[in-house]
C-alpha cells in the first residue's frame, strides 16, 4: 500500500495515498480498533448538508471566496447523496464529544474540493478542513447538530409512514374482525367474551398513540446546537452565522428546524436525543404486545390456541416435517428487545459528560438512529407479511368460548355471584358447559338462557344487566 505524509498539530502522519481523509481521521482509525461500527448514512447526509450550507451562508458573508465555496459546496453535496460513504471508517467508539468524525467531514470535504480545483490532496491548500470547511463551527455544536438533524429526518421518512401503514392495516383487521366473537383472556385465564375486532382496536390504538409520541420526540430534535461552538458561548461564529444555516437546512430538509433556545442546555446535554430514544423504545414496547399477542393466539395449529391463523412464511424446522412458525412476530419480538437495549445505552449517555459538554453523542447517534431504522424496516415487514394476512379462525373462537368457564359471568346479575361460582366449578369438574348445567338445573328458561349467554351481546357496553 503506498501513503502520503500529512501533518496535523501532533506531527507528521501516514494516510494511505488512496483515500480522501486526512490526519486526524487516521489517528483515530489507528486509535479506535474497536467495533467496525460506522456512523450511519443519515449521520453522514446531515454533515454534507451541514457543511453545504455552512460554505454557502459563509460565502454570502464575504468570510470565504467564491471559489472555495463552490468547491465546498459541491464536495459537500456528494458527501450528502452518499458517493464517500466509504471515506467514512472511525469506529463510533471514539472521542466523545465526535470530533474525529466531525474532522473526518471535514478532511473529506476539503481533500474532495482540492481535487475538484486540481490541486494536490493532503496539502490543505487550497481548501483548509479547519480554516474554510470547518468556518463558524466546532465538533461540539456540529455534531449534536447532525445528530438532531438525522434522526428527526429519519422519523419523518422512516418510521412515521411505516407505522401509519401498520396502523393502518391494524385498523382494517379491527374492522375485518368485528364479527368474530372469542373469548377474552386475563392473568392467562379464561375471561368474558371480546370480539377479535376489539381486540385489535386495541392493538391499532397502541400504534396510534406511538405515532403521536414520536411526532412529539421529534418536536424536540428540531431545537438545533449550531452556534455554541465550543462551549456554547459562539465564539468564532457570527451571530447570524446559524440562523442562516439552520434555514438552509430546513429549505432542504423541509424540516422546521430552529436555533436552540439555549445553546449552553443543547451542548452539554443531550435531553432530547433521549427523549427521543424513549419514545422509540415506547413504540418498541408497544409491538412486543402486539406481535406476542398474535403469536399466542396463532399458537397450534391443532394444540394451541389458534384462534388466528397466520400465513405460512418458510419451513419452520429441520427436523419436524411440516412444522411452521410465526417467524415475522418472532423478528418483530427480536428488533423490539434490541431497541429497547439501545435505549439503555442512550438513557445512560444523556447521564456523561461534565459542565459544559456531553461526551457520549456518537454511541447515542448510532444506537438512536439504528432503532429508528430497524423499527421501521421490522414494521413494514410485520405490516405485509403478518398484519394483512392475518385470517380469524371463526370455528375455534366459538368453540373456546362455548366451553369457558367464564360464561358464568352473565348468569351473576340474575342467580347471584356466589350461585354462578357454583356452576362454573360444577361446569369444570364434570367438563360440561356452563349453559348445559344452567340448563339442567333449570334455573331460568331455555329463551332467557340463550340471551344472558348470547357471547356478542357480554361484548356490548352495559349488557348484560
Amino acid at each position: 500500500m503506498k501513503f502520503r505524509v500529512e501533518t496535523d498539530s501532533l506531527g507528521e502522519v501516514r494516510v494511505p495515498a488512496d483515500v480522501l481523509w486526512g490526519a486526524q481521521t487516521q489517528r483515530a482509525v489507528e486509535n479506535f480498533p474497536i467495533s467496525g461500527l460506522r456512523i450511519p448514512r443519515r449521520m453522514i447526509r446531515a454533515l454534507g448538508l451541514l457543511k453545504k450550507a455552512a460554505a454557502v451562508v459563509n460565502r454570502a458573508s464575504g468570510r470565504l471566496d467564491a471559489r472555495r465555496a463552490r468547491a465546498i459546496v459541491r464536495a459537500a453535496e456528494e458527501v450528502a447523496a452518499g458517493r464517500w460513504d466509504a471515506q467514512f471508517p472511525v469506529d463510533i467508539f471514539q472521542t466523545g464529544s465526535g470530533t474525529s468524525s466531525n474532522m473526518n467531514a471535514n478532511e473529506v470535504i476539503s481533500n474532495r474540493a482540492i481535487q475538484i480545483l486540481r490541486g494536490k490532496v493532503g496539502s490543505k491548500r487550497p481548501v483548509h478542513p479547519n480554516d474554510h470547511v470547518n468556518m463558524g463551527q466546532s465538533s461540539n455544536d456540529i455534531i449534536p447538530t447532525a445528530i438532531h438533524i438525522a434522526a428527526a429526518e429519519s422519523i419523518q421518512g422512516d418510521l412515521i409512514p411505516a407505522l401509519e401503514r401498520l396502523h393502518q392495516a391494524l385498523a382494517a383487521k379491527s374492522r375485518e374482525f368485528d364479527s368474530v366473537v372469542k373469548i377474552g383472556r386475563t392473568h392467562l385465564q379464561d375471561a368474558v367474551p371480546v370480539r377479535l375486532g376489539q381486540e385489535f382496536s386495541g392493538y391499532a390504538a397502541q400504534v396510534k398513540q406511538g405515532l403521536r409520541r414520536v411526532r412529539t420526540a421529534q418536536m424536540a430534535l428540531r431545537e438545533l446546537a449550531l452556534g455554541g461552538t465550543a462551549v456554547g458561548t459562539g465564539l468564532n461564529a457570527r451571530p447570524d452565522f446559524a440562523p442562516a444555516v439552520i434555514r438552509r437546512i430546513s429549505k432542504e430538509t423541509g424540516i422546521a428546524f430552529r436555533q436552540a433556545e439555549n445553546l449552553f442546555e443543547a451542548l452539554a446535554s443531550k435531553d432530547a436525543v433521549v427523549e427521543a430514544s424513549g419514545a422509540v423504545r415506547t413504540v418498541a414496547a408497544s409491538l412486543t404486545k402486539i406481535a406476542n399477542d398474535i403469536r399466542w393466539l396463532g399458537s397450534g395449529p391443532r394444540c394451541g390456541i389458534g384462534e388466528l391463523i397466520l400465513q405460512d412464511l418458510q419451513p419452520g424446522s429441520s427436523i419436524m416435517p411440516g412444522k411452521v412458525n410465526p417467524v415475522m412476530p418472532e423478528m418483530m419480538l427480536m428488533v423490539c428487545a434490541h431497541v429497547i437495549g439501545n435505549d439503555a445505552a442512550v438513557t445512560v449517555g444523556g447521564l456523561s459528560g461534565n459542565f459544559e459538554l456531553n461526551v457520549m453523542k456518537p454511541v447515542m447517534a448510532y444506537n438512536l438512529l439504528q432503532s429508528i431504522e430497524i423499527l421501521a424496516h421490522a414494521s413494514d415487514a410485520f405490516t405485509t407479511r403478518c398484519v394483512r394476512t392475518l385470517r380469524a379462525n371463526k370455528e375455534r373462537c366459538a368453540e373456546l368460548i362455548e366451553k369457558s368457564l367464564a360464561m358464568c359471568t352473565a348468569l351473576a346479575p340474575k342467580i347471584g355471584y356466589d350461585a354462578a361460582a357454583a356452576i362454573a366449578k360444577e361446569s369444570y369438574k364434570t367438563g360440561k358447559t356452563v349453559r348445559e348445567i344452567a340448563r339442567e338445573k333449570r334455573l331460568m328458561s331455555d329463551r332467557e338462557l340463550d340471551r344472558i349467554l348470547d357471547a356478542r351481546r357480554m361484548t356490548h357496553p352495559g349488557i348484560p344487566g
